[in-house]
């Protein structure tokens, strides 16, 4: 059981301030943002969209009937006197949440705190060690030794956990809290002064002064195990720190190390089974059913997004896999969901607008020059055998540069996917074969001519020669001349609208098989 106490004092007052805790407050259950018949028994409610102390007190009236463990506010209404005394008296939970908090980010939190606390029950039911998947605890042990919070952080600056008293440091660090990671802009600050450069070369431990921007000092401890970096301790402290603290900081490394393999060996365990799984189901070797409920996957239409990762680039395809997984895996209750084929990866992805849809990681995917990637189209999970011929016959398209873009999805090439199997079916008949083209073919090829270019886009443009030139990017003039040498090569009646549509579809089988 996961008490309201609990979870605001992982939390910490950063970002959490309880109000009031009923001694029969309900078990947590599940985080959800307030809504008409959205609150079950033991929820955290989210009141994001309340905007005055009545519909505030409304919430927490109906929270409390449906028997959910809190009702989370920000200031002004959470201390709103009338919110208060509805909390006493429907007997249910009233959290404050800081006013800089962002909900989306807020939820997350959440989740994360949840998942941690029923690892650790998890753990004490089977008898194991309760600290061992508990980075919390350990970041809480880490910051009495140091007399400082602190976090623990991994090789890409995101956070994994946190000590309290982060009220007693600076906005960057709050910020840190806040978004799992360092912010950009602090990042940036500590990157010029070198700090990533000591952490890299093996320092036992990193001081970083005060900064004008009023960031406060830094004591930074590299956690390696093996020769190999696999993250990074941060005390906001005072001031310079004494060699004994300092070694004794320096000292728990070792101790986080041992905690964040045992962490990671859990994440490629999870990851590896996920993929597996995504692969039966992609195969139809597992019914969409069993696939859901064990990668989590909603009942909303889902997309398969293929990605050709270049194979020259091994390294480079370990970190896209592993920033694939991070982006569609920052949904709430949602798995990585990455898997690879073929030397391809694939993805299943919401069709929304949310963290981890498809629209959030085409735009993720684009800012890499060197990826190619495609979506099928929307379907019920039923549906995804479809939408995966579907993905991999628009990223055919890309590859063979038949279409613009390097980030598409099926909907947007229906032309081009229409005129590609046209001229597939046209290549099997050899219909290319069939009339006067392969004079003007074989007049190309050992002329250098583009005459088959030029009555392709003369066809496409039909009555208009400054466009057809605009294609071809030459004058219309060369347009004219050319096509009057057409004629003369092979004389053709582009005025019968049969000839036309035949000549078309032959270019078409030419150019799109």
């Amino acid at each position: 059981m996961v008490s309201v106490r609990s979870v605001v004092d992982r939390m910490g007052p950063t970002l959490l301030h309880a109000l009031s805790l009923p001694e029969d407050c309900p078990a947590v259950a599940d985080v959800v943002i307030a809504e008409p018949g959205g609150v079950s028994a033991g929820d955290l409610v989210l009141a994001v969209s309340v905007g005055d102390a009545a519909g505030a007190v409304e919430l927490v009236r109906h929270c409390a009937a449906k028997g959910a463990a809190a009702v989370l506010l920000k200031p002004p209404l959470a201390n709103k006197p009338a919110v208060r005394r509805a909390a006493g008296s429907a007997g249910i939970g009233l959290v404050e949440v800081r006013a800089a908090t962002s909900w989306a980010q807020l939820v997350w939190l959440l989740r994360t705190v949840l998942d941690a606390i029923a690892d650790e029950t998890e753990s004490l039911e089977s008898g194991g060690d309760p600290s061992a998947g508990d980075l919390f605890r350990l970041a809480d042990a880490v910051a009495s030794v140091v007399d400082a919070p602190v976090t623990i952080e991994d090789t890409n600056s995101r956070v994994l956990a946190y000590s309290a008293r982060q009220d007693l440091t600076d906005p960057a660090r709050v910020s840190t809290i806040m978004g799992r990671r360092i912010p950009d802009d602090v990042l940036a600050r500590f990157r010029s002064r070198g700090v990533f450069r000591d952490l890299s070369r093996g320092r036992q431990t990193i001081f970083v002064p005060a900064q004008k921007d009023g960031t406060l000092p830094r004591l930074i401890v590299p956690i390696r195990m093996g020769g190999e970096l696999l993250g990074s301790m941060w005390a906001v402290v005072a001031g310079p720190v004494s060699d004994e603290r300092s070694a004794a900081f320096a000292d728990a490394a070792p101790v986080v190390a041992l905690h964040l393999l045992r962490r990671r060996a859990h994440a490629d365990g999870r990851r590896r089974a996920s993929a597996e799984l995504l692969r039966a189901l992609l195969d139809g070797r597992v019914g969409p059913r069993r696939a859901a409920a064990e990668l989590e996957l909603s009942d909303e239409p889902h997309r398969v997004v293929v990605i050709d990762v270049p194979a020259s680039d091994p390294a480079g395809a370990e970190g896209l896999r592993l920033t694939l997984e991070e982006r569609i895996s920052q949904g709430v209750g949602r798995r990585p969901v990455v898997t690879e084929l073929g030397g391809l990866l694939y993805a299943v992805v919401p069709d929304d607008d949310g963290p981890g849809s498809w629209a959030e990681l085409r735009a993720a995917l684009r800012q890499s020059e060197r990826t190619r990637a495609a979506a099928g189209g929307p379907g019920e999970l039923s549906e995804l055998g479809r939408s995966r011929a579907q993905a991999e016959e628009t990223l055919g398209l890309v590859r063979a540069g038949l279409v613009d873009g390097r980030v598409l999805d099926f909907d947007e090439v229906w032309t081009a996917v229409t005129l590609h199997r046209a001229a597939t079916a046209a290549a099997t008949a050899k219909i290319a074969e069939l009339g006067p083209l392969g004079t003007l073919r074989a007049h190309d090829e050992a002329g250098g001519t583009e005459y088959v270019e030029t009555l392709y886009e003369s066809l496409r443009h039909p009555g208009d020669p400054r466009a057809a030139a605009r294609a071809l990017r030459i004058h219309p003039n060369t347009l004219r001349y050319r096509m009057r040498k057409i004629q003369e090569l092979s004389p053709l009646d582009l005025d019968d609208p049969d000839v036309r549509l035949a000549l078309l579809s032959q270019l078409v089988a030419l150019r799109w098989a």
